[in-house]
């Protein structure tokens, strides 16, 4: 149940949300065994946490958020974990307008696609051509997705255009390299949520998350509700943010 905008004012400063939220969706395993459920039940269970907490960013003011749905990490898992994920992040983006309730979403994919199926990589296609004009929440979907492979990518490409002649090595700086990330042209990440009770990065967004705040919970992803992103949110605008100065 979501919260009505008295409620929400009382908890946190709609005025001063953060511009940009990662999220590292972990846990769907750990909910599954406790329940004595196969890992896909608690990735479908993950999918339904998803539609809540991104509805109810957007419905707060969120500008952005980034999920963290599969990592270039992933392909080590057994074969039929990774094609149900597969599976049903191929339904998500299908249906994305219909799960997310009209919420006016943009969806985007981040990531290598180069590996993903054909099929993923249409859809891919379809999704983001179906939602850029939304003016709602834009949703970046972390998918086959490595923060050190986005900065060797981005490194290389630069490396290309100093070799042609088109840069110089020293004109080389960070808001440069930023536009050859996947996030080209949005704020870095304020506010990194973790669930599950692990406290790592786990090669999640390296360069966008500098200097965000960082916010972890015990509670496995399915069980993350809107409440809880109130309490994180209300936890970030509680914290000085001061990038390196006094």
């Amino acid at each position: 149940m979501f919260f009505s905008k008295k409620k929400k004012a009382a908890e946190i400063d709609l005025l001063h949300l953060p511009k940009h939220i990662g999220v590292i969706m972990d846990g769907n395993g750990r909910w599954a065994k406790k329940r004595g459920l196969p890992r896909s039940a608690g990735h479908s269970a993950g999918a339904e946490s998803l539609k809540k907490i991104v509805t109810e960013a957007n419905n707060l003011g969120v500008k952005y958020i980034t999920v963290y749905a599969f990592s270039t990490e992933n392909w080590k898992r057994p074969k039929e974990e990774v094609d149900f994920l597969m599976n049903l992040l191929l339904d998500y983006l299908r249906n994305a307008e219909k799960t997310l309730s009209g919420e006016n979403v943009v969806i985007r994919a981040i990531g290598s696609r180069k590996e993903l199926s054909k099929e993923i990589q249409e859809q891919i296609v379809k999704t983001e051509e179906f939602t850029k004009n939304n003016t709602g929440i834009v949703m970046n979907i972390a998918l086959n997705y490595g923060g050190r492979e986005e900065i060797t990518n981005a490194a290389r490409e630069l490396s290309k255009k100093a070799v042609s002649g088109e840069i110089k090595p020293d004109d080389i700086n960070d808001e440069m390299l930023s536009e050859y990330l996947y996030t080209k042209n949005q704020p870095d990440i304020d506010l990194l949520i973790r669930t599950s009770g692990e406290q790592r990065l786990s090669n999640f967004m390296l360069w966008q998350v500098s200097y965000a705040e960082m916010w972890f919970t015990d509670k496995l992803w399915p069980d993350f509700k809107p409440a809880d992103l109130h309490k994180a949110i209300a936890d970030f605008q509680n914290r000085g943010r001061r990038f390196g100065g006094i």
